[in-house]
């Protein structure tokens, strides 16, 4: 288990350092920030003397070691755009994007995992086809479109829901919440459920062809020739083992929701990373980006870390000699 676990920490650096580098090279290729700094009317001896503060005249992997540097302290610079450190613009972002993220993957599972076991369960059944029809198209659906769709629906026509911003928050510190406050649901179901819905579908798909193969197994041929009872043998044994490929698949799909809120945020005007990502796309704005960068893959390093660790508590057989391939 120890061995296990630093394998994945030595790999987890790895790519890391491969993302810092990635992101580092945005500040060689993607325009010069020093004339983003003090404009196109900036004479070359000023440009000289701020090159030399900024340490961006030393060699080209001193440079990086400074990024690195910096980075594992969480200082990325100042925004080019808005002059305020970067480090404080994502920390005041990222609660935002989380709670969106963590409420939509609440949704997915919720709905999700049970409308699987239904349409393993019940193949062939009228409720079984319409729901897989319906997974469908929530699979094939862009983002932007069932987010568009949602508000003229909700919104526009129905008056049920806003269709932008975040409502009253809760300021915890450095933390803010809209999760405790009913204005704060009111907004966030329309976002929710449009970044729900292709991991709901995607979950549930997965579910049930899970499910079925699960069922099509020995043990459970066993297990019913035992006698056992269908809801015995349907959630006690074969639903736990579907969990262990669906686990993975959440685990991996919640950084996908924080990475990939991007369309969302931007379509209901969600003041989140993603918000703040394509603003400084659109601006140029290269500290922004890399923070990002390096902020979304070192989600994804931690989530997988806590998805093979999980594996270990469900699936005995890893903890058997499996737990290193």
């Amino acid at each position: 288990m120890f061995a296990f676990i630093l394998r994945r920490l030595l790999q987890a650096v790895i790519v890391m350092v491969a993302v810092a580098f990635i992101s580092f090279m945005l500040f060689q290729y993607v325009g010069d920030p020093l004339v983003s700094l003090l404009g196109q009317d900036a004479k070359p001896d000023q440009i000289a003397a701020l090159r030399a503060d900024l340490g961006l005249d030393k060699p080209f992997f001193v440079q990086f070691g400074h990024f690195l540097l910096n980075a594992v302290q969480g200082e990325f610079g100042l925004s080019l755009r808005q002059g305020a450190k970067v480090s404080r613009l994502i920390a005041e972002r990222f609660p935002a994007t989380l709670e969106l993220a963590l409420v939509a993957a609440a949704m997915a599972l919720v709905i999700g995992v049970p409308m699987g076991v239904y349409a393993a369960l019940r193949r062939g059944t009228f409720l079984s086809q319409v729901l897989m029809t319906v997974s469908l198209l929530g699979v094939s659906l862009p983002t932007f479109l069932i987010g568009i769709l949602l508000i003229l629906s909700f919104s526009v026509g129905l008056g049920w829901f806003p269709s932008f911003g975040r409502g009253d928050v809760v300021q915890m510190g450095w933390w803010s919440s809209g999760l405790l406050t009913a204005k704060g649901w009111h907004h966030i179901v329309l976002p929710a459920v449009t970044l729900a819905i292709f991991q709901l579908t995607l979950i549930m798909r997965l579910v049930r062809a899970e499910m079925l193969e699960v069922l099509r197994t020995d043990y459970i041929k066993f297990a019913r020739a035992r006698g056992l009872s269908n809801r015995a043998i349907h959630f006690g044994h074969a639903l736990k083992n579907t969990l262990v490929p669906v686990l993975t698949i959440t685990g991996l799909q919640l950084g996908g929701l924080i990475a990939f809120a991007i369309i969302t945020e931007t379509v209901f005007q969600w003041p989140g990373m993603g918000l703040l990502f394509i603003q400084a796309v659109t601006f140029a704005d290269i500290p922004v980006m890399a923070a990002y960068l390096c902020l979304i893959a070192l989600i994804f390093v931690v989530i997988n870390l806590v998805v093979d660790l999980l594996y270990f508590a469900v699936d005995p057989r890893l903890r058997m000699g499996g737990g290193g391939h």
